[in-house]
């Protein structure tokens, strides 16, 4: 069992040396409908989709639990947690990414959380993936900010978003996560994308403001080593039948 689990990162890891884009699509419990759950399993089945991931910056319900033994019984893909806080931790999953918001200076998303979760995470089997979380300005305020507290990275300061991604490779993280916010009115920009994944080795996953396949195309052109669709699917399961 532990063999399966500690082997997402590793699959990360081969995609990117093997040139294999991979695609997650990101679940809300909060947003889900739950007489059209047995449809939109259906249609995740049938997408090209390698990850699910599940959270939100607000998870106020009490289905995540529900919707992750949904996810196990009825896909094939592995279920990583996405979370914005503690709270959103469950053991049904195969992983989580362990998130720490780079790109702000509120101590609770750099390192409060972290602390607090470490103590639940480490009585779990969960694959703990160290991630660093930077979130790019997208046109219009998005969940993240609002409940972070924090200010997005300009989208124009390149060489800042450089550095931010630069100084969590060195701090250890096993990924770097790009982030224009859900519901995003701009994804982030394909030079800052092409740029950041030009000049670190880690993993690049890219999300938020992909609209359409055209979309996704265009972000592993740039570099992106996973693109992860989240608003664009809750509102469209023919998504990738476009």
């Amino acid at each position: 069992m532990e063999q399966k689990l500690l082997s997402i990162h590793r699959q990360i890891l081969e995609a990117k040396k093997n040139g294999q884009k991979l695609l997650a699509i990101l679940l809300d419990p909060d947003k889900i409908v739950w007489e059209n759950l047995h449809h939109l399993l259906l249609k995740i089945n049938e997408s090209p989709a390698t990850h699910i991931f599940v959270g939100g910056s607000i998870v106020q319900s009490n289905v995540l639990e529900d919707l992750i033994q949904e996810l196990k019984l009825k896909t094939n893909l592995p279920v990583v947690l996405f979370p914005g806080d503690p709270s959103q931790i469950s053991l049904q999953a195969d992983a989580i990414l362990f998130l720490s918001l780079l790109s702000g200076r509120n101590p609770d998303y750099l390192i409060e959380y972290q602390v607090q979760a470490a103590p639940i995470l480490k009585k779990t089997n969960l694959e703990v993936i160290s991630t660093g979380y930077i979130l790019i300005e997208s046109g219009n305020e998005t969940a993240v900010a609002r409940v972070s507290k924090t200010e997005p990275l300009s989208r124009d300061n390149f060489d800042l978003a450089l550095a931010t991604a630069q100084a969590g490779e060195m701090l250890g993280n096993k990924l770097i996560y790009l982030e224009a916010g859900s519901g995003a009115k701009n994804p982030v920009p394909l030079e800052m994308i092409q740029l950041i994944a030009q000049n670190i080795e880690i993993p690049v996953i890219v999300g938020g403001g992909i609209v359409d396949l055209h979309s996704i195309k265009k972000a592993y052109n740039a570099g992106a080593d996973l693109v992860v669709v989240g608003t664009a699917f809750e509102n469209d399961s023919h998504f990738f039948e476009s």
